[in-house]
Order: C-alpha cells, then sequence, then structure tokens
C-alpha cells in the first residue's frame, strides 16, 4: 500500500486476534480492524499506518455477522469511547472470541492445545439493582478530565470522548454524578464503590491537587486527593468475600466485576485443593484476598506466606488478617522475596525464614509450600519468578490471569521445568471489552 491510496478499504474479516481486534488482509498486508466481527465484508477507514500492518476501523458494516447487535451505548463506535471493544457483539459471541484469543495464544506461546469455554461471572444475586446483562458491572471508573469536563479516552489517544453515563460503570458509581460535574484542576477522577457495603470513594488526579475544584456530589463519598504521603492514613472502602471483611485503601487493586472476587477466591480454592495443615503461598497477594480463604480452609496447623510490594496493599492485607496468625505477610518484590523465602517446622505450627530478615523461623526441616496462588499484573510473572516458584512449589499451582499473552509465555516457562497445565477456565469478569480472567492450574509433570 502506498501513500497515495485511499484511507478507506472494503475488507474481508477473518479471526479475532487479541486486543480487540479482528486481522483482516489488503493486498498482502494484515490489517488489525476495531469494530467489526470475523466473517463480515466492511469499510474500514485506516487510523494507523506501521512497516508491517495497518490499524482500521470499521465505518460501513457491508455484510454483517449473525452475532452483530446494536452497540448499547452512544459513545461507543469508530473513533468515539475506547473503553469497550465488543459491545456491537453478542454477549455469547464475546465470549466465543474471547475464548478463541485463550486458545490461539495457548497454542502460538507455549504449544498448549486446549479447548476454552468463557464462563460468565453471575452478578450477585442480592445486589438492589441489577443491571442489564453485560452492563452496570464496573465498580471502579477512572476517568479522564480535560478543561473540567469529564470523560473516557478514545482508543490508542489522548484525546477525550466527553460523556454524561458509563454503562458499564456499576450502578453506585453512576449515583455519584461524577460525569455530569465540573472538575476546574483535576486530571482525572476515580470512581468506587463497594458492591457489598456500599462504601463510596472518589480519587482525584492533577498536577496541583490543592487546585483542584471539587463539585457537590450527588451523594456522600469519602475523596482522596492526589498521591498522598508514603505511610499515611488513606481513605477507604470495605469489600465482603466469604463473610469477611477486606479494607481497599485509595485506588489499591481489587476486582472491578461485583461478583469476581468471591468467585475467583472459590474457583482458586477448588483448583488447589488445600489441605489442613498445609503450606500456601499467596504471590501478588494484594490485600489478601486469597491469602485469607485459603488461611480458613488449612486452619491453625498450617501457614499461608502472602508476598506484596505495594506498601499501601501490605498495610491493608495485614490489617485485613490480623486475627489469623497462621498468616504472614511479606513486604517486597516477589521476584526478590520468594528467592530468600524457605519453610520451617516446629512443633505444631509453621513459620517462615527470608534472608531480609522480615519472617520467623521455627529452627526445624525445611519444606515445600503444598500449594500457591500467583496473581501477577498484565505482565505476568517472568522467568525468574516462575524459576523460584517451582523451586519452592509442592503439589498444586493456581495461576489467576488476566492478560492470555503473559499467562500463555509463562505457562511455557512452567513447563521447561516440569510442570503441566492440568486444568485451565476462563471467565468473562469484564463484559463489553477485550479482557478476560483466567485461571491456570499445574501439577508437578
Amino acid at each position: 500500500m502506498t501513500e497515495l491510496e485511499p484511507d478507506v478499504l472494503e475488507l474481508e474479516v477473518g479471526n479475532v486476534a487479541n486486543g480487540g481486534f479482528c486481522v483482516a488482509r489488503h493486498e498482502g498486508r494484515v490489517v488489525f480492524v476495531r469494530h467489526a466481527l470475523p466473517g463480515e465484508r466492511v469499510r474500514a477507514r485506516v487510523t494507523d499506518r506501521t512497516k508491517n500492518f495497518l490499524r482500521a476501523d470499521a465505518v460501513e458494516i457491508i455484510e454483517a455477522s449473525p452475532d452483530r447487535v446494536q452497540p448499547p451505548c452512544p459513545f461507543a463506535g469508530p473513533g468515539r469511547c475506547g473503553g469497550c471493544d465488543w459491545q456491537h457483539a453478542s454477549l455469547p459471541a464475546q465470549r466465543a472470541l474471547k475464548a478463541a484469543v485463550v486458545e490461539e495464544q495457548l497454542q502460538r506461546l507455549a504449544g498448549i492445545t486446549r479447548t476454552v469455554t468463557v464462563e460468565e461471572v453471575p452478578y450477585p444475586v442480592d445486589s438492589e439493582v441489577v443491571p442489564p446483562p453485560g452492563l452496570g458491572w464496573r465498580t471502579r471508573v477512572q476517568f479522564s478530565v480535560d478543561s473540567g469536563t469529564v470523560g473516557l479516552r478514545k482508543h490508542r489517544s489522548h484525546d477525550i470522548e466527553p460523556i454524561d453515563e458509563c454503562l458499564i460503570a456499576h450502578p453506585g458509581v453512576e449515583l455519584m454524578g461524577i460525569e455530569r460535574k465540573r472538575w476546574p484542576g483535576a486530571s482525572g477522577v476515580e470512581g468506587i464503590v463497594s458492591a457489598t457495603t456500599g462504601d463510596r470513594l472518589v480519587a482525584l488526579r492533577g498536577r496541583d491537587r490543592r487546585k483542584i475544584k471539587v463539585p457537590r456530589l450527588d451523594v456522600p463519598v469519602r475523596l482522596v486527593r492526589g498521591k498522598p504521603e508514603p505511610g499515611s492514613a488513606l481513605p477507604y472502602v470495605r469489600e465482603e468475600v466469604s463473610g469477611r471483611l477486606f479494607q481497599v485503601s485509595g485506588s489499591g487493586f481489587w476486582q472491578v466485576h461485583p461478583g469476581a472476587a468471591q468467585f475467583l477466591a472459590d474457583a482458586v480454592l477448588d483448583a488447589l485443593e488445600p489441605k489442613p495443615g498445609d503450606i500456601a503461598l499467596d504471590l501478588y497477594c494484594g490485600v489478601g484476598l486469597f491469602a485469607g480463604v485459603l488461611a480458613d480452609r488449612i486452619g491453625p496447623d498450617g501457614l499461608v506466606v502472602g508476598i506484596e510490594s505495594d506498601g499501601q496493599a501490605v498495610r491493608d492485607a495485614r490489617f485485613n488478617l490480623r486475627d489469623l496468625p497462621n498468616v504472614s505477610i511479606e513486604r517486597g518484590p516477589v521476584e526478590e522475596v520468594v528467592s530468600d523465602l524457605e519453610f520451617g517446622r516446629a512443633s505444631s505450627s509453621s513459620r517462615t525464614q527470608n534472608k531480609r530478615g522480615t519472617g520467623h523461623h521455627g529452627g526445624a526441616r525445611v519444606r515445600r509450600a503444598d500449594v500457591v496462588v500467583l496473581d501477577p499484573p498484565r505482565t505476568g510473572a517472568g522467568r525468574d519468578v516462575v524459576e523460584h516458584i517451582t523451586r519452592i512449589a509442592g503439589r498444586k499451582i493456581a495461576y489467576v490471569s488476566c492478560d492470555p499473552a503473559t499467562l500463555a509465555r509463562d505457562l511455557g516457562y512452567f513447563s521447561e521445568r516440569g510442570w503441566t497445565l492440568e486444568t485451565l477456565r476462563a471467565f468473562d469478569a469484564f463484559p463489553m471489552t477485550q479482557h478476560v480472567e483466567c485461571l491456570a492450574t499445574l501439577v508437578r509433570g
């Protein structure tokens, strides 16, 4: 293709690709097309040219897929809000697309052939308001602000699409009225609500937090202005899973779908099958979700060690699990702490030791961690962390991932170290978007 060719191409759309695109070809060149579906014939406007491929938006559907639907959001579509990728596909079709992406990444990056089914994450049945399927699930929404006007960024752009309502935002976020207010001096506003307790929080970003003018919102909220001082207490929301309250301070990490935290906690327990007296390791433990449910299952004669690098999350985790003497939370980069970690047993209780001096040791023989769960960021765990895990893991490993590509890459590393993928589940924790949550269970090969 040359610069003289038109910006609008007529394309036969092929398979889905990782990233919310489908793949087409024009004169032998790959075109990644958004707002299209496999099997469609479309006219697509080129949005980006590189040496090896093109990006394009489908602006006219010549032959539509039977899976195509009218996007429920008026701000969705070519050149508009970039928050959703698949509003133009039915929910069953969205899950089939995500399953195809996971299967392709597993095959291409790990050499694993596996049929994948993406499971629906149920919306809590005891919710006061249950929105239409696929909508109203996002309990944490990061809005951008331009000259006081709130919106969401367009795809691969710093430009903002002004909005007055986000249909995938949880009803509790929409009750605040963030999008319908002006926010002079702010560069970003995050609305956070707990689906289980109703707690609400607004976190602000801006060059000078003292100059941000906060409007009167439609409901009372807790407020976080800018980046807090290290070690300072932050406003928080409380989340409930398996009868336990978890404090999540500021913009700390928590699953955004109101049913996902409980669903994933149950899935991890089913995968690992922890036994009373086990030693369990929770890597990238955040505020302690998996550590808490594991501790209840292994009982007082077992031990759970959580590792987390974020200082505020560590403080939250230690507070959340303060009543559990069989839990130890270690602070530091996972790759550093886990490389130094050893386990000892003294009489009927278990303790940890590491060279950094943050744990305790009973002075007895070293043994493996019976079960391990890890929930890394999108960048995945990486080769070094995988090697450390396989050195100390005993019976089973549960890998929770929000990125099929880095999951598949890391599964390849586990395979090199003698671990085999036993089961893989995928969950639609992010309807209308490209994102999918996976849980891989590994056993020694």
